[in-house]
């Protein structure tokens, strides 16, 4: 009788454990990872200690809404004077607080205030219906105010209720509620490669790691994605064609590597990654050895090929004052070169990614980067 008593009130204390257990706070490791990747900063000031808090009206405002979807999303916004606030906290947080990666160059009160400007856009685009910068591309699955377009976002609202205990999203119940609308639409690109340099570059960066810069002309080939407009096309030709230039400048042996940069955009729903794609005919078509080729799948435009590949430049410890070299079809080569692109790098990045340098032919343009491209900028979610 004695082990039986024994045996049930045993049985009652791992029920009773088990029920603790599923009650306790769950951590979304996808949603932590892309919030690091957009909101590194916002994660940073949420983890640490003691834990600068948001506006404590923001919390009020929110739950005066009763879960109105309308009123939730508007609430959700950060003001101007709120993101002034705690980005002016931010610059008061000891630099000990911050990861390496998210201290830039302009210091910690510009990236705060970037990533609510970020976090507000994707309310307001994946929640509100407002036109993303890039609508050809861009944006929510379904047609802002359709039935499909109402329905996700209540779904998302009701996915970031639920998710507003997770211990990887401190700070602010708006953070929740980006991502929510973010993965209600599938847009989960920012992070469809990570840990990018470990899974996909590693050999790469390894060797890299050893490496007498010294010994090449030029830190790496550059090679920016132009996409194929028919969505079953793998790779267009003026792809192929700066695939072929890259491979005939690798072997010249001035240069130990080529960075392939392009993501998978257009067609809009293409299947085919573009730097993915150029690795592999290198490979297999010129034979490339695989650990001279770093692969930057995310850019999505021509200034964000430039700002990535100068992200994997500094990943791969390149030296910043080498030159790279840019090798790509005429028109594209021309357009690298042009006020026009400079004026566009000022105007969605609010700085230039690096310096064009001297032109060598039709299809070649000397390049050095700068440090400026680890800014993060949740403005374009799909490629911070």
């Amino acid at each position: 009788m004695v082990n039986q008593m024994i045996k049930q009130t045993l049985i009652a204390i791992s029920l009773l454990l088990v029920q603790q257990a599923q009650a306790a706070p769950v951590r979304d490791k996808h949603w932590s990872l892309l919030a690091n990747q957009l909101f590194p900063a916002l994660m940073d000031m949420g983890t640490a200690r003691p834990r600068p808090a948001a506006p404590a009206e923001r919390r009020a405002r929110i739950d005066a809404c009763k879960q109105d979807t309308a009123c939730v999303l508007g609430a959700s916004l950060w003001t101007e004077a709120e993101i002034t606030d705690l980005a002016a906290r931010a610059a008061k947080t000891p630099a000990a607080a911050w990861r390496k990666s998210t201290l830039t160059d302009d210091g910690a009160q510009a990236q705060v205030t970037r990533e609510l400007r970020g976090l507000n856009s994707i309310i307001q685009v994946y929640g509100q219906g407002a036109a993303p910068r890039y609508p050809l591309v861009d944006g929510p699955i379904d047609t802002p105010g359709s039935t499909l377009f109402n329905a996700a976002v209540n779904d998302a609202l009701a996915l970031a209720r639920a998710s507003e205990d997770d211990p990887a999203l401190p700070l602010d119940p708006s953070l929740p509620l980006a991502l929510a609308l973010l993965d209600a639409n599938d847009r989960n690109d920012a992070v469809a490669f990570e840990p990018l340099d470990l899974a996909h570059n590693g050999g790469a960066i390894g060797r890299a790691n050893i490496i007498d810069w010294k010994l090449f002309r030029y830190s790496a080939i550059i090679i920016p994605g132009i996409g194929p407009e028919n969505p079953g096309m793998a790779l267009s030709a003026r792809g192929k064609w700066n695939v072929r230039l890259a491979a005939k400048r690798f072997a010249d042996g001035e240069a130990p590597f080529i960075i392939l940069s392009g993501a998978s955009v257009h067609p809009k729903g293409t299947r085919f990654v573009e730097a993915v794609e150029m690795r592999k005919a290198l490979i297999e078509r010129f034979g490339v050895p695989a650990e001279s080729i770093i692969i930057e799948p995310y850019a999505r435009h021509t200034t964000t090929n430039l700002r990535n590949v100068t992200r994997r430049l500094i990943a791969m410890g390149a030296p910043l004052d080498k030159d790279s070299l840019i090798v790509t079809y005429t028109n594209q080569s021309r357009y690298i070169e042009s006020a026009e692109f400079a004026w566009r790098n000022q105007k969605e990045l609010g700085y230039m990614p690096g310096t064009v340098g001297v032109r060598l032919s039709p299809t070649e343009l000397t390049f050095r980067p700068s440090a400026k491209s680890l800014r993060i900028d949740p403005l374009d979610p799909l490629d911070p």
